[in-house]
């Protein structure tokens, strides 16, 4: 067994009740035990709150519920009011944790203990963050530095499956509503670097989590042809337009 009794699961979920049982599942048999179990559900149809209202004959979960789509600003902000532990696991319901992942979560709670700045700890990402320094167990500091070159930098916080200090909000505002994802992350991703944010991240970050996107229940998010498309000019384009945005958008 696994105990964490300081930190709370939270979930978002949206139409994906199968997937949900799946994280549940899986966590169960990894043996985590959680403080609380928080699914915060963006208004899904009817079939899947009946069916996750059956999952708690097998799991014990608080479900935090809204009657109609929220997005996800609001989706989050719901979910993480509901948590009364010190420390949030964030994870969506598409993710899958490993089997070494309850030894690194050990670690990175253990370090959140220990380093009193540190604001949260990054477990999966699309790409690795360029800017590390190595710390411990895996893990790198991230760092931050306008003159860095390139604009990836500025992915220094991400809605990614994370540990967090569960005042995350006093530090960095709550997440914006009434917004695209997209935006949302982004203005989110932008208020930690203002408030001088920091964290750590695992290197070896595609190995502590699997998203799983299956043919039932497929990714209910729809990226737009700008951020989609190989095409060589739009994404010379993109490349182009994010590095004058994100660091105009930091600098003012």
């Amino acid at each position: 067994m696994h105990s964490f009794d300081e930190i709370t699961l939270l979930v978002t979920h949206y139409n994906r009740s199968t997937s949900l049982e799946r994280l549940l599942k899986s966590f169960e048999d990894l043996g985590c035990r959680f403080g609380n179990i928080v699914v915060s559900d963006d208004g899904s149809k009817p079939e899947h709150i009946t069916y996750i209202n059956s999952l708690k004959n097998t799991y014990t979960f608080e479900l935090v519920t809204t009657p109609k789509n929220r997005g996800l600003g609001n989706n989050i902000n719901k979910g993480q009011d509901a948590v009364k532990t010190p420390y949030t696991l964030y994870v969506q319901e598409d993710f899958v944790p490993q089997a070494i992942f309850p030894d690194k979560l050990k670690s990175a709670f253990g370090f959140m203990q220990e380093r009193k700045e540190l604001d949260f700890v990054r477990f999966y990402a699309y790409f690795k963050y360029p800017y590390l320094k190595p710390y411990k167990d895996g893990f790198s500091d991230m760092e931050f530095k306008i003159l860095n070159p390139g604009y990836k930098k500025f992915y220094y916080y991400s809605d990614h499956p994370h540990l967090r200090r569960s005042n995350f909000f006093e530090r960095f505002g709550r997440y914006p509503e009434g917004l695209k994802v997209e935006v949302t992350e982004y203005q989110m991703m932008m208020s930690v670097l203002k408030n001088k944010g920091k964290a750590l991240f695992f290197e070896e970050y595609t190995t502590l989590f699997d998203q799983v996107n299956s043919s039932a229940e497929p990714s209910t998010v729809r990226r737009n042809y700008w951020r989609e498309t190989e095409n060589p000019l739009v994404t010379m384009s993109r490349h182009l337009y994010r590095h004058l945005k994100f660091n105009y958008d930091y600098l003012t």
